[in-house]
């Protein structure tokens, strides 16, 4: 059987292949913003051991990395209509990404808190910085730039994760290479855009991550 790839045809779907990658770039980074906010948060709740919060954000973090990401976006979609809480296929999107990514980065984050020498918290209260204040001069700047690799990888399953809000009828880029297939029956031309389009995103994400460990290290750096 012979397949006549058509560079063309990919040319012509650009227009609605560049609707979904804007779809897909605007959840992802709305919910690797948010799941980075989340990690901090939920970080520092279980590194200062605050009673019963603590105990809550590790429940939430078991729970969400022992379910399937689909059934976590199909609870939050379907189910929370149940109790009347409606929202739409993008937030309920963004939403479920926030909460995974924001999973994960806790213990992205812990572990960077954790690798902070404890003589460090001893010099900081020593000084009369109260904990807040020792988490934001002192912990997250050593701490980031030890979990900004997990971080990244977590960006990185953040944003190919996105492609499951098609379930839900999201309009991102998986969701528009699966219509162009439905009705033209080009799959070869429109996973192999797509698988270009996902990765040149990779690459730049990274490229701006390690930038940013870049500016974090300079501090540290001896002359």
């Amino acid at each position: 059987m012979n397949y006549n790839f058509s560079f063309p045809y990919i040319w012509g779907a650009t227009p609605d292949l560049l609707d979904g990658l804007w779809m897909t770039l605007l959840i992802s980074l709305l919910s690797i913003a948010i799941s980075v906010v989340i990690g901090v948060v939920g970080a520092g709740l279980r590194v200062f051991q605050v009673p019963i919060l603590s105990q809550l954000v590790a429940a939430y973090v078991n729970f969400i990395r022992s379910t399937p990401l689909l059934v976590q976006i199909f609870f939050i979609f379907f189910g929370l209509a149940e109790f009347g809480i409606r929202l739409g296929g993008f937030w309920s999107g963004i939403l479920a990404l926030s909460l995974w990514g924001g999973a994960y980065n806790t213990e992205n984050v812990r572990g960077g808190l954790s690798a902070v020498d404890k003589g460090q918290r001893e010099a900081a209260y020593s000084l009369g910085l109260r904990p807040l204040h020792y988490l934001r001069h002192v912990a997250l700047p050593i701490g980031l730039r030890v979990s900004i690799p997990a971080m990244l990888n977590t960006a990185v399953s953040v944003l190919k994760n996105s492609s499951y809000l098609q379930a839900i009828g999201v309009a991102e880029l998986t969701f528009v290479a699966m219509n162009r297939v439905a009705t033209d029956f080009r799959t070869l031309e429109m996973f192999l855009a797509i698988g270009a389009m996902y990765l040149a995103i990779v690459l730049v994400l990274s490229a701006a991550v390690r930038r940013l460990e870049a500016v974090l290290q300079k501090p540290f750096r001896t002359a």
